[in-house]
């Protein structure tokens, strides 16, 4: 469900009951498009999240620990110099538009007293968070709004705050019986699109709940309707406005085979017998829902330029692929040179400068077939020789160098591709900083930035899991941790694991000692170095698995690359609704 008008009318209702006469204390700006701000409000601190994502815009209570750069971002200070310290006197929505307004009394530089506002617009890619003073006038905002952007609404500081075109939506809260049954005669489409069509601030889940609730099928067509038909659509529509007027609010999430597919601010009846969870605010229902979608965000887009830094540099391992195969191509005649060098010396005397052509035995041929030898015709016959003796010896080289090349481009390509696959397979801003060292190291990324010897990074860890025998289970999501965890960490005696000519984790059973591992854990482990890899979507994915001890490191290898011997191989099938079974002991 898109976080539509109803369920933000849900968590400014929280936001009234907890924030209303607490103090702003801190203001951090953990992304460019998101802000978060500490209230304290009878002796309690509360963290209220402003998203303007495109993905996944929202304003909530949050209880999550955000990283926040060293230097904050300008809108950042721009808050902190203005409402820093302010006390919040109102929260309100607009209608019941996706439009958030927190007045804020403040003190300015002057030490006069001042109202101002902080407004979080949650309407996808063009979300914004504005702050304005008490004329309306805008200070600044996350994101500017310029004329070549927008001709019909510019966000900019000094210009007069004008709330978003309304699309002439009629505010639900206001609606009356006789008001809702003209316009939905007059309409002529589905009963669900009449709803959220015609009236502000209601997704079409919101619409076709509303349409449930009534008996009323929501692809049926308003000119359908009976008037009872209506009468129950306008009761279940108007017992939905009173809920939120006397904020009764049951928050839930619904899942779909332990998977999360929607929500709804109210206690949802169209989704039958699926699994629904019920929270106590609306906040915790958000936090929820979109942590992970966030967190995943975050993570795509901060690797975007390490991803394409990665793939430019593949795709030129590519092209030196082709050039090196031609070369191997070309070099297929060479002894073809070779042969004919050697026919025009030995019949040296019988070939005569100006001749463009010689028809030569070959000897070395048991049934001595003859060839033509083209010939340059302003060239002596050894000279003529001596260019094919050239081409030949050439074409060696090449061969001789390309073969060296080959191997150290196939190498590449190989490891260029396993970062790739951590890359994508990296949940956590740690662990994608420990890939960027590993290219910095590497010498793709140029190090722009002064290390701090007083600061040291904070280094990511492998996961770590037990089986349903209780072995240990590691798990590298890096090159440096597989390293790390193989070269290091892991014993002798335990089981190493890698998909077979696969980019992909490296994974450890921890045996104690154990002579044997159980085939459950064996197939546990293998599942995770399956699903960690390149080939998580496929089937009868190869996993080789030796003991530690036949796993070596070459000297000068990349990170990551290793070699191993004794090893056997189990097939597996990476299966996500198993996953989480293993998942129980991840520490």
């Amino acid at each position: 469900m898109a976080l539509d008008g109803i369920a933000i009318s849900a968590v400014v209702s929280e936001l009234k009951a907890l924030l209303i006469g607490g103090r702003i204390d801190k203001i951090y700006q953990p992304h460019k498009d998101e802000i978060l701000m500490s209230v304290r409000n009878n002796s309690k601190v509360f963290k209220i999240l402003f998203s303007a994502n495109p993905n996944q815009p929202r304003i909530n209570i949050t209880k999550l620990q955000y990283n926040n750069p060293i230097t904050a971002p300008l809108f950042c200070m721009v808050l902190r110099k203005h409402i820093s310290g302010g006390r919040i006197s109102q929260i309100s929505q607009y209608g019941l538009e996706r439009i958030v307004k927190i007045d804020v009394d403040a003190v300015n530089d002057m030490g006069d007293n001042v109202k101002l506002s902080l407004i979080t617009e949650i309407m996808s890619k063009h979300s914004n968070i504005i702050l304005t003073d008490q004329n309306n006038c805008v200070i600044d905002s996350i994101k500017r709004v310029t004329h070549e952007i927008s001709s019909v609404r510019e966000i900019l500081p000094k210009k007069i705050y004008v709330t978003p075109p309304s699309q002439n939506k009629i505010d639900p809260l206001e609606a009356d019986f006789n008001s809702f049954y003209e316009l939905l005669i007059k309409s002529q489409t589905k009963t669900q699109q009449f709803i959220y069509k015609t009236y502000m601030g209601i997704s079409p889940m919101s619409a076709s709940e509303i349409a449930f609730n009534a008996g009323v099928y929501s692809e049926s067509y308003t000119e359908n309707l009976s008037k009872s038909d209506i009468e129950n659509l306008y009761n279940s529509f108007n017992a939905t406005m009173d809920n939120i007027k006397e904020n009764s609010f049951s928050p839930e999430i619904i899942c779909q085979n332990d998977k999360v597919i929607d929500f709804y601010p109210f206690c949802s009846n169209q989704f039958g017998s699926l699994k629904k969870i019920k929270f106590n605010s609306m906040s915790e229902l958000l936090e929820k829902f979109y942590s992970e979608k966030d967190n995943l965000y975050h993570i795509r887009q901060k690797s975007h330029d390490m991803r394409r830094i990665v793939l430019n540099n593949i795709e030129r391992c590519v092209k030196k692929e082709e050039i090196q195969l031609k070369t191997i191509n070309d070099a297929k005649h060479m002894d073809t040179w070779r042969l004919k060098g050697e026919l025009i010396t030995a019949n040296i005397y019988s070939v005569k400068k100006g001749d463009k052509k010689f028809e030569a035995v070959n000897y070395y041929d048991d049934s001595m077939p003859k060839i033509d030898i083209e010939l340059d015709e302003n060239l002596s016959p050894s000279e003529n020789a001596q260019i094919y003796y050239n081409k030949y010896n050439k074409a060696k080289r090449a061969l001789a160098a390309v073969e060296i090349q080959k191997k150290q481009n196939e190498y590449e390509k190989e490891y260029l591709e396993s970062v790739l696959s951590c890359i994508d397979l990296a949940e956590t801003e740690a662990e994608l900083d420990d890939i960027k060292t590993e290219l910095v190291s590497q010498g793709f990324i140029k190090n722009k930035t002064k290390t701090n010897n007083n600061k040291k990074q904070k280094k990511s860890k492998p996961l770590h899991y037990v089986s349903s025998d209780g072995y240990d289970i590691f798990v590298g999501k890096s090159n440096t941790q597989n390293d790390e965890l193989t070269l290091h960490t892991a014993k002798n005696s335990d089981i190493w694991l890698h998909t077979k000519n696969i980019p992909g984790s490296h994974v450890i059973i921890s045996t104690n000692g154990n002579i044997q591992v159980p085939d459950n854990t064996l197939l546990q482990a293998a599942m995770l170095a399956a699903f960690y890899s390149k080939a998580k979507t496929g089937s009868n994915v190869p996993v080789d698995y030796t003991p530690k001890k036949f796993v070596k490191k070459p000297s000068g290898a990349k990170p990551g690359m290793v070699i191993y011997e004794k090893n056997n191989t189990i097939y597996v099938t990476p299966d996500v609704s198993l996953l989480p079974k293993i998942m129980e002991g991840s520490k």
